[in-house]
């Protein structure tokens, strides 16, 4: 167990929390899971000590997670060689791949303020997301038959 000194030179236990000091302020920053609804999230003070906002930021980084899958598998911009809108088109995929990346990030940054829920909802929506979108589980059959079945 790591300890560290105080001011009368008596070990004390190591916490998770590492205090940063910031200005006049000192911010809490986790370095370990935690499960509470009290967490920054992204910005600071948000959602702030609101159960209700808490799960609204659950919601947010779900649907960021489920909109990555999306845009992984999707096919929005379909080019076809030799034709004058090659250039446009290619622009297009660029902005859509510059959007997944700027996503992926933000669903990255929220995953490191060490909360459970957060973890949980990012996951979710990465899972969610490939079912629906990554795999053939949940596509319509063309006909509405399956071929591989006899």
């Amino acid at each position: 167990m790591l300890l560290t000194a105080t001011a009368n030179s008596v070990p004390a236990p190591y916490n998770s929390t590492v205090a940063t000091r910031l200005g006049r302020r000192r911010i809490p920053i986790h370095t370990t899971f935690y499960w509470s609804h009290k967490v920054d999230i992204l910005f600071h003070c948000w959602p702030g000590d609101s159960a209700a906002m808490y799960a609204v930021a659950l919601l947010l980084v779900f649907t960021m997670a489920v909109l990555v899958e999306w845009l992984s598998f999707t096919n929005i911009v379909k080019l076809k060689p030799g034709t004058t809108n090659d250039v446009v088109g290619g622009l297009l995929k660029t902005g859509l791949y510059g959007v997944r990346s700027g996503l992926s990030y933000l669903v990255m940054l929220a995953v490191m303020s060490f909360n459970g829920g957060v973890f949980v909802a990012a996951i979710g929506g990465h899972i969610i997301g490939f079912l629906v979108f990554g795999t053939r589980a949940i596509r319509k059959k063309s006909g509405g038959l399956d071929s591989s079945k006899p």
